[in-house]
Formats: C-alpha cells, structure tokens, sequence
C-alpha cells in the first residue's frame, strides 16, 4: 500500500517482531562478513585467471522471505541458505569442464516449499534438498564451442530461455549447445535440450514441478553493432511428458542503449504455435515495446508486453527467468487464458554520486495488468535497494505489492537478502 508517497508493508507483515528479524540479519551479515574478509585479504593482487588449470566457484545466499497474501489465514515465513560450490577444470587444447552442486537447508517450515506439504501457508518455492545443478564438458577453439552435459542455458534476457536464478534452486538442462562466431559482430548459437531440472527442485511432491523430458532445439543469431544488437530466434520446444506445453517460437528483438545520457530501447515481436505432439491449435502474437532515458545517472523506463491468449489457451514461457518478468510478486507465471497486458513504468539509479551512496542502487517500478480484452487483472508496486558491503557480499531488500482486481488474490512480499560469491584458483 503506499501511504504518504512511499510504499509500505502491509499491517500483518510489519507485525513480525522486528526484534527478531533485526537479530537474524545482523547475526547473518556479521557471520558473511568474517568468513569473507580474510578471503578477501588473501584474495588481494591475486585475481584468479579464467585458464587456470583448477579453479573453485562459489556463491552463498541467505534469504528472509515473508509472504502476507489474502487467501491464505497465515503468513509464510522462510529463512533459507543456498551454498553452491564448483570446481571448474581447463583440461587445454581447448578442452574444460565444471562440476557444480546446490545445496538449501532452511529454518523452520512455515511456508509451502512445494516439498513439505504444507499447503495452508503461502507458497516459496525454496525447498531443502542438496543437487548436482551442472556437470558438463566442453571444447573451444577460435570461434567455435560446443558444451555436452548438464549446464545452464541463458539467451537473451531471460524471455524465452534462463537459469531461473531467482529462486535457490537452479534451472539447468541436460543439453548439447555450441556457439559460433563467424565473424565480427556475428554470434549463432544453438542447443538441443533433453530434459530440464526445474526450480521446485527434485522432492517437489508433484513431479511434474522437478523435471520434464525434452526435445527442443534452440536457435539464437546476435548482430552486435555498436550500442546497437539485433536478434532473430526460433525456439521448438517439445515436452514428452505435457504434451500442452509444446511449442514453436518465432521472433526477433531490437535493443539500444546510450553509452551515457540519452535514449535507449528495446523492441521484440514474436509468434507462438503448437508444435511437435501437442493436441491443441493456438496461435498467439507477443511483442514488447519498452522506451527508456538516462539522465545524470537516472534511468526511466515504460513498456508494454503483451501476451496472446484466446479464452482457451495463451502464449506461455515454461523455460525463462519468470521472476524477471510481469512483477516480483510472480502472480502471471503462468499466463492467463485471457492473455496479458503488462503496461509498466521504471525509474532506477543510486542514491547518490560519490562514496557508498554511489554504490547503493535502487529501483521503483509500477505495474497494470489487463487481460486482451481490457479486463483488468489488477496492478503491483515493486522496490529494491541493493548494496555492496565487502569485494564479492552484496546486500538487498526487496519488496512486492500486488493488488488484485479480478485476479487472484492481494499479495505483499518481502525480501532480505545477503549473497557472497567468489573465484579461487586451487593450482
């Protein structure tokens, strides 16, 4: 709700004791920050080199998440901790790979992990389990590359095809993707997917929510140009286990963006069908229209995206970044039959222009979302402050706020987060 200009959490989550909720983050931030400092001592003047022989990756994230949504009778609280470490080899001859595993453990269980059965609190999807997330290996050489195994596939901006990097469980693929370079500006890349690990993670109680049996190829051609990148993709996705969910892509995306103050956009249309075995005939429209300024370190932004639907079915995005798109507080991940109409407005930038002000980046955006025949589904206030506190520890506190109006119910969420990631270089 927004009360004197400014957003602000509903009665039901300022009732948490802030007492409590004070002591875990402080309690969190001063752990990270004696774990990190050292590292980040011995790590000075010794960045570790992307060829060396042996080399370990990690990221820590720990998460306070609160949801106060109006359908349910009690809030859902989840305190979660996602480590996930790698050990990346460089074989040579062009030869490397990367074994990577994930692991969540949470506190307490009042939240609906999807895994827990606890189906009377609001969802999170943030599940305890452990995972091999990627285990692959690839070849490059000059300006051909080919990777085989499980990894994570990302074009673009996450539209089509992401990581699901948001939640604390991954999306990867069991896959075989190649890139090519034939020449200046000019990159093709291509996979063949086989099976998705999802979001929900392996002991989701619906099956259907940890993994899916594929056979999608992807297409991607970039155009680099300057500020300048145009890109054409055709995307068939087959899903043998739902069969609904099959689908052929088709479409093209046009970015520009100031090298300082100026105009940017992006433009993107494109065109969905059924495809491969599904038993359904649909054929819908997308496109996405998003004008942006910059000026003196502000960046405001309005878009329309809109996503077909004909009362039956509608345009759907199964394999992408959901959280990046149609608000935070995830309401359209799956698109309405109605189709969407997602009219927003974005402003971000930091809170200042010298010291650790020029660090702290924020953003504020307002969302209207309306079925195609201008039905409207409701609206959503969304903020974020992101700050650095050591080399590699960044700080965030996020919050959502839908309000509905024919769709779903009124949701208000809350994020408090911490994440360390870094390299080192083992010989």
């Amino acid at each position: 709700m927004r009360v004197n200009g400014r957003i602000e959490a509903p009665s039901r989550l300022r009732a948490v004791p802030r007492e409590n909720l004070m002591q875990r983050v402080v309690a969190v931030a001063c752990l990270l920050s004696l774990i990190a400092v050292p590292v980040a001592r011995a790590d000075t003047g010794q960045a570790s080199p992307q060829d060396a022989p042996l080399q370990l990756e990690w990221n820590l994230r720990l998460r306070h998440e609160q949801v106060d949504n109006a359908a349910f009778a009690r809030d859902a609280r989840a305190d979660t901790a996602r480590l996930r470490l790698g050990l990346r080899a460089n074989f040579g001859a062009g030869w490397s790979g990367l074994l990577e595993g994930n692991g969540v453990a949470s506190a307490g269980n009042d939240y609906n992990s999807g895994a827990n059965g606890r189906t009377a609190w609001p969802a999170i999807t943030d599940p305890r389990g452990a995972e091999i997330s990627q285990a692959w290996i690839g070849w490059q050489g000059g300006s051909f590359g080919a990777i085989a195994g499980r990894q994570r596939i990302v074009l673009d901006n996450n539209r089509w095809i992401g990581d699901g990097g948001w939640r604390q469980h991954p999306q990867t693929f069991d896959a075989v993707s190649m890139q090519w370079q034939p020449a200046v500006g000019w990159t093709l890349r291509y996979a063949w997917l086989d099976h998705v690990y999802r979001s929900a993670g392996r002991d989701a109680l619906d099956p259907l929510a940890r993994e899916r049996d594929l056979d999608t190829h992807l297409v991607n051609l970039q155009f680099q140009h300057g500020p300048q990148q145009w890109v054409g993709y055709a995307y068939l996705h087959e899903d043998r286990d739902v069969a609904t969910a099959s689908s052929a892509t088709v479409g093209a995306r046009w970015t520009g963006k100031p090298a300082g103050n100026g105009f940017g956009w992006a433009l993107e249309a494109a065109h969905q069908t059924d495809y491969a075995n599904n038993p359904q005939h649909f054929s819908h429209k997308y496109w996405l229209v998003e004008p942006a300024w910059t000026w003196s370190g502000l960046t405001g932004k309005l878009g329309w995206e809109h996503l077909g639907g004909d009362g039956r079915t509608a345009l759907q995005t199964p394999l992408a970044t959901l959280h990046s798109f149609n608000g935070w507080d995830d309401r359209f991940t799956v698109t309405p039959v109605g189709g969407l109409n997602d009219r927003y407005a974005a402003l971000n930038g930091a809170l200042g222009r010298t010291g650790m002000a020029a660090r702290m980046a924020w953003i504020v955006a307002w969302h209207d979302f309306r079925a195609n025949n201008g039905r409207r589904y409701g609206s959503e206030w969304d903020a974020s402050l992101g700050y650095p506190l050591l080399p590699g520890l960044t700080g965030l506190v996020k919050l959502a706020r839908y309000r509905a109006d024919g769709f779903s119910a009124d949701d208000t969420k809350l994020w408090l987060q911490l994440e360390w990631s870094g390299t080192r270089a083992l010989r």
